[in-house]
């Protein structure tokens, strides 16, 4: 588990917006409500929760520094 700054990888940041996976589910119209991660899939609901907890984005951070 991460504690503190996340490392950012423009790599990731790019290939999780363009991947064909993304691509097939938000043009068929079959994505969940948002808040409803834990009916789809209970265990990566929960770490995500704690993850995001427990670390922050850089980018974040910096934007509301500036803000």
């Amino acid at each position: 588990m991460k504690f503190g700054i996340r490392k950012p990888s423009l790599k990731k940041r790019l290939s999780a917006r363009t991947s064909i996976k993304r691509q097939i589910v938000h043009r068929g119209k079959v994505k969940m409500p948002k808040g409803y991660g834990w009916v789809r899939n209970p265990k990566k609901y929960a770490y995500n929760k704690v993850y995001n907890k427990t670390s922050f984005d850089l980018f974040k951070l910096i934007k509301k520094i500036f803000k």
